[in-house]
């Protein structure tokens, strides 16, 4: 049976879920978020939500304690109270998994079905308790030292000025373990962009919100992610997570070098009959040639479309760039290079933030 309290606390979980859910396009391109993300949790700050609480009133005056005569107003003072309301906010942790379901929910996402190998696991051991049987290998010896002295000082047997300690066989102690099915990596995402001069800081901002949110939903969706990240600007380069999200260039713009360093990561690591693989590239849409759009096309038709679930191209506004690059791709895919499953290129156009909303959900409607 379900306790009271357990009741209770369920639908608290369903108001702050409903919440979160009717708010979720304020929530999407909020960047503080992400800074509060921690291991397994995020922390959301929920408006005109408070927890029950016993609140303890002012018993320092009116009638019936100290001076006051009949008819006095319990309680007054000089000061005259405002007019407006109070704003509560409670900061609830909600889990990656929560997070995901409610994304998946208000855009009508279906779940992702994988392609190409069955996911992979290993089996490994893990530790988890302490058992009086065991092999000599697994001995615990601080364990077994402990129900020593444990069992010498019940005994009387214990002389604190000759402390020998001599373990028996029922002192032993051993560890114990379990068989862990423990996931390995089956899907792959390699984000790409452009940080060339054209791209400022609110585009790069866009640009984290929105691959935050792209790795919430396909790991909602896979046992395992490897993260991947590449910048550009006439030169590509392989770079960790925080250099993506903060590095500052300057300079011209080719995306086929991107593209090419995309196509050798994908050859030499993520075999599309093994991965499930996903490319993200992220521009405002300026090139530095058409000899290079027709390089990008011809890469992406004889190369990377045919090894990765999805190629989604995200192309953010900038008061710098041509924003043409995206009418070449339709140019050059109508069709978006589709297949059984509907298009493989999808392309995606962010004004601001608040098309994050929209972005993702044309991202993943096809559910590929």
């Amino acid at each position: 049976m379900v306790s009271k309290i357990e009741q209770d606390h369920q639908r608290f979980r369903q108001i702050v879920r409903g919440k979160i859910r009717k708010d979720l396009r304020r929530f999407l391109s909020r960047g503080d978020i992400i800074g509060r993300e921690g291991r397994r949790l995020v922390s959301i700050p929920i408006h005109d939500i408070d927890i029950p609480t016993f609140r303890y009133g002012d018993n320092s005056g009116g009638v019936g304690m100290g001076e006051g005569d009949e008819g006095d107003v319990v309680g007054k003072g000089t000061e005259q109270g405002g007019e407006e309301e109070g704003r509560h906010i409670l900061e609830v942790d909600v889990t990656l998994e929560e997070l995901a379901d409610i994304l998946a929910e208000e855009l009508q996402l279906p779940r992702i079905e994988p392609r190409g190998a069955h996911r992979i696991t290993t089996i490994r051991d893990k530790y988890t308790g302490i058992r009086p049987e065991g092999p000599a290998s697994l001995r615990h010896f601080k364990r077994t030292y402990r129900e020593a002295l444990k069992r010498q000082l019940m005994s009387g047997s214990y002389d604190p000025d000759d402390p020998v300690i001599v373990p028996i066989k029922r002192d032993l102690r051993y560890r114990s373990w379990n068989e862990v099915k423990k996931p390995q990596s089956n899907a792959a995402i390699i984000y790409m962009m452009d940080v060339s001069g054209s791209m400022g800081d609110e585009q790069k901002e866009i640009v984290r919100l929105e691959a935050f949110w792209i790795d919430t939903w396909l790991r909602r969706n896979y046992e395992g992610i490897e993260s991947r990240y590449i910048v550009h600007d006439v030169r590509a380069a392989e770079v960790d997570k925080k250099t993506f999200f903060s590095i500052r260039e300057d300079g011209g713009t080719r995306i086929s070098s991107a593209f090419h360093l995309c196509r050798e990561l994908v050859h030499q690591h993520y075999d599309p009959n093994e991965w499930n693989t996903y490319l993200f590239h992220f521009s405002d849409g300026d090139n530095s040639s058409e000899a290079d759009n027709r390089e990008c096309v011809k890469i992406l038709d004889l190369e990377l479309l045919k090894a990765c679930n999805m190629f989604g191209y995200c192309q953010v506004a900038s008061a710098y760039g041509s924003g043409n690059f995206i009418n070449v791709l339709r140019e050059a895919f109508p069709g978006g290079a589709a297949d059984e499953f509907g298009p493989r290129l999808i392309l995606s156009k962010v004004n601001d933030r608040g098309d994050i909303h929209d972005s993702l959900r044309t991202f993943f409607k096809q559910g590929r």
